[in-house]
C-alpha cells in the first residue's frame, strides 16, 4: 500500500484552510442540519390536528426520532469544540463501516483520534459517514438528506444560465456542420466546456451563455479571446494534452469517459452539457458514465436521488420560478423557445451512473487497486476519467502536505498510468501539487490565500501508461 514521503494536511497549522475548517465551517454545516431537522418537525407539528388519526402516531414518531438525531448532531458539535475523542461508528448496516472504524484504531495508537489532532480528510469523510449513520438507524429518516432542501434552492437561482446555456447547444446543433468541418471549432467549445466544468458557476459562462450563430462561425478567435481573459489564474494547464488524447480517439468504438461527479444543481447539470457535448457533437466518445456518492456528502456532493432528480427537475414547468417570488430564487426571464431548447437538450441525454462505497471511504485514490478492485478494473476500460473538484483532488493527492512543485503524476501514486485521468480543480483546500515552485513562491509572498479562495484553479492530466 502506498504511503506519501511528507504528512497529511490537519489542524495543527492554524493558518491553514483545514483550521478554518474545524473552527468555522463545520460548526455553521452542523448547525444547518440541526435546523433543517427542526424546521421539519415544525412543519410536521403543526399539521398534526388535521392528520387522520391512523396517522398521527407514525408522525409523533418521525417527531421524536428527529428530536433524537438532533441531540446526536448537537453531541458531535460539542464533542469537536472541545476537542473530544472520535467515537467508532455504530455497526449500522450501511457500507464500510468496519473500514471507517479499523482506521480510527490505527489514530488512536498514534494519539491522532482526537477531533484536532486527526488528519483533515479521514476526519471530514468520517464527519458525513457518522451524520449518515445517525439518521439510517431510524425508522422514518433512513432516506433523509439534510442537504437536500439547500442544494435544490442553489439549483433554482441557476435558472438564467441555465436556459442559456440549452440555446447555445441548440445553436450547436443548428451549425453542426460548421462544428464538423473543422477540428479546431469542435476544441474550441471543448476548451469552452472544460472552463464551465472548471469553475462550476454561472457567473464564469460568459463565453458559453452568449455565443451566437455569428460567433459559431468564427469560434477560433472569440475562443482565444475567452480562454486569455481567464489563463492567469489557471496555476497548471494540460488543455491540450487532454485535447490530443481525446483526438485519438477517433474511429475508436465503445470510446468511454467516466465523470467522478462532485457537486449537485448546476454543477450537475453543466457536467450533463459538457457529455452531451462530447456525445453528440464530437466523433470522439460514444458513452458517458457517471459516479456519484451514495450518501448525502460533503453537502453538496451528488448522490444516486440527486442524478435522476436534476433531469425530472430540468423538464418540470414548475421547478423554476415564473415570477419573482419572497423566496431568493429570482424568476426565471426565459422565453417559450429557450424552454423548448432546454427541454429537446435533457430529452437527448442518456447516460448510466455506477454506484460504489470507495468514493465515500476515508481513503486516497492511490491503492484503489487494492481497496476497490472491481470499480478500478472498470476505469480501466474508460477513455477518460474525469475528476471534478475540490475533493476529488485532495483524495487523488491524498491530501498530504506536498511541496507545490510535486508532479501530478508523482503525487497521485500507484494510481498514475491505470487509466487517462483528468483533474478539474478550483483551489479550495490547502493540498496543491503540478504547479511551477517560482509561481507558488510568488503567490505566497503575496499573501493572497491562493491555495483555498477559489480564485486560481489546476487542469491536471495524466495519460495511461504505454
Amino acid at each position: 500500500m502506498f504511503e506519501a514521503p511528507y504528512p497529511p494536511w490537519d489542524f495543527t497549522d492554524k493558518k491553514s484552510f483545514a483550521f478554518e475548517t474545524v473552527l468555522k465551517r463545520w460548526p455553521v454545516i452542523l448547525t444547518g442540519i440541526i435546523d433543517d431537522i427542526y424546521r421539519r418537525n415544525h412543519d410536521l407539528g403543526v399539521s398534526l390536528p388535521s392528520r387522520r388519526e391512523e396517522d398521527k402516531a407514525d408522525i409523533v414518531e418521525i417527531i421524536e426520532e428527529g428530536k433524537e438525531i438532533v441531540s446526536k448532531v448537537g453531541k458531535v458539535k460539542d464533542d469537536l469544540a472541545r476537542d473530544r475523542v472520535l467515537q467508532p461508528i455504530p455497526e449500522d448496516g450501511e457500507a464500510l463501516t468496519e473500514v471507517y472504524n479499523k482506521e480510527l484504531e490505527k489514530l488512536a495508537e498514534n494519539k491522532q483520534n482526537t477531533w484536532l489532532t486527526v488528519p483533515w480528510l479521514y476526519s471530514e469523510c468520517y464527519l458525513y459517514r457518522l451524520i449518515r449513520s445517525f439518521f439510517v438507524q431510524t425508522k422514518h429518516w433512513k432516506d433523509y438528506d439534510p442537504f437536500l432542501s439547500q442544494k435544490e434552492a442553489t439549483f433554482q437561482k441557476s435558472s438564467k444560465a441555465i436556459y442559456q446555456l440549452a440555446t447555445t447547444m441548440h445553436e450547436l446543433e443548428e451549425d453542426k456542420e460548421t462544428l464538423a468541418s473543422d477540428p479546431n471549432n469542435l476544441k474550441v467549445i471543448f476548451k469552452e466546456m472544460i472552463q464551465m466544468c472548471l469553475w462550476g458557476n454561472a457567473t464564469d459562462l460568459s463565453m458559453l451563455t452568449h455565443l451566437s450563430h455569428d460567433d459559431i462561425q468564427h469560434l477560433q478567435t472569440v475562443g482565444r479571446d475567452a480562454q486569455a481573459a481567464r489563463a492567469e489564474y489557471i496555476l497548471r494547464d494540460d488543455q491540450e494534452q487532454v485535447w490530443q488524447h481525446l483526438t485519438s480517439l477517433a474511429g475508436k468504438p465503445d470510446s468511454r469517459v467516466d465523470f467522478v461527479l462532485d457537486n449537485a444543481g448546476f454543477e450537475l447539470f453543466t457536467d450533463f452539457v459538457f457529455a452531451d457535448f462530447l456525445v453528440t457533437y464530437t466523433p470522439y466518445v460514444s458513452k458517458v458514465v457517471f459516479h456519484p456518492k451514495l450518501i448525502p456528502w460533503f453537502v453538496s456532493d451528488v448522490t444516486p436521488p440527486d442524478f435522476k432528480s436534476t433531469t425530472k427537475s430540468l423538464l418540470s414547468p414548475t421547478f423554476f420560478p415564473q415570477e419573482n417570488t419572497s423566496g431568493e430564487a429570482p424568476a426565471s426571464s426565459a422565453s417559450e423557445e429557450s424552454r423548448q431548447h432546454l427541454y429537446e437538450m435533457v430529452k437527448r441525454w442518456e447516460s448510466s451512473d455506477e454506484k460504489a462505497d470507495f468514493w465515500t471511504s476515508p481513503y486516497p485514490y492511490w491503492n484503489m487497486k487494492e481497496l476497490a478492485p472491481g470499480l478500478h478494473k472498470s476505469l480501466e476500460d474508460s477513455s477518460l476519467v474525469i475528476f471534478k473538484g475540490d475533493l476529488n483532488f485532495r483524495k487523488l493527492t491524498g491530501d498530504v502536505q506536498w511541496p507545490a512543485s510535486t508532479p501530478f503524476e508523482t503525487a497521485i501514486g500507484p494510481i498514475a498510468g491505470s487509466f487517462p485521468i483528468l483533474s478539474l480543480r478550483t483551489n479550495k483546500a490547502d493540498v496543491i501539487v503540478g504547479v511551477d515552485q517560482d509561481v507558488a513562491d510568488k503567490l505566497d509572498k503575496s499573501g493572497e490565500n491562493w491555495r483555498y479562495n477559489g480564485k486560481y484553479a489546476v487542469v491536471l492530466f495524466q495519460p495511461r501508461s504505454a
